[in-house]
């Protein structure tokens, strides 16, 4: 089958224990990716090279765990969900045979072929997050694209979705007309396109 068989999913890093194994340059950036979207992440960062910039960044997280050692199959028995930031190949043919035996999902960083989830580019304006997912085709083309949506995206519709929490909440009656009063209302939001 052809086309992207992708299936987009928003985790909620906080309420699951991830672990990142590298703790040089691409684990930075995991890292700052995983506390940038849930910074109540629970992460254990397993690295025998740790850089400062990891450490220091980690610092700021009470849940952030750094591990100055080599990986251990058993690193993965409390794990939920796995990110190999690693560029040895025995290392992660390792860690994706005891993934597998486990059942977890794992993301190994710039090895397509291996994961099985990706992590996305994502635009943020409050409570309003969109990934975006090339299918591991173009990363760049993905970050162009989150370039292009952070820009033209308002800062203003968090306020926007905060009110319609608010309406949300406080209307009566079935889920028709409920839906129906918020149509009416949301119809201002494209009054101008038409």
């Amino acid at each position: 089958m052809e086309g992207n068989q992708l299936f987009p999913v928003f985790i909620k890093l906080n309420t699951i224990h991830t672990v990142l194994i590298g703790a040089g340059n691409v684990g930075l950036e995991k890292l700052s990716a995983l506390l940038s979207n849930s910074p109540e992440a629970k992460v254990t960062v397993i690295g025998l090279e740790v850089i400062p910039e990891i450490q220091e960044l980690a610092a700021g997280f009470d849940r952030v765990n750094i591990q100055n050692r080599a990986f251990k199959a058993e690193d993965l028995d409390y794990a939920d969900l796995v990110i190999a930031a690693t560029n040895n190949a025995q290392l992660n043919e390792e860690i994706r045979v005891q993934a597998d035996l486990r059942h977890l999902l794992v993301n190994f960083a710039d090895k397509p072929d291996l994961c099985n989830f990706y992590l996305g580019s994502v635009v943020k304006k409050g409570d309003l997050k969109i990934a975006i997912s090339t299918n591991g085709k173009s990363p760049t083309i993905a970050k162009r694209l989150k370039e292009v949506l952070d820009e033209s995206i308002p800062e203003e519709l968090d306020t926007t979705l905060q009110q319609m929490n608010t309406l949300r909440n406080s209307l009566q009656g079935d889920f028709s007309s409920k839906v129906k009063k918020l149509n009416e209302v949301t119809e201002i939001l494209t009054k101008d396109l038409k």
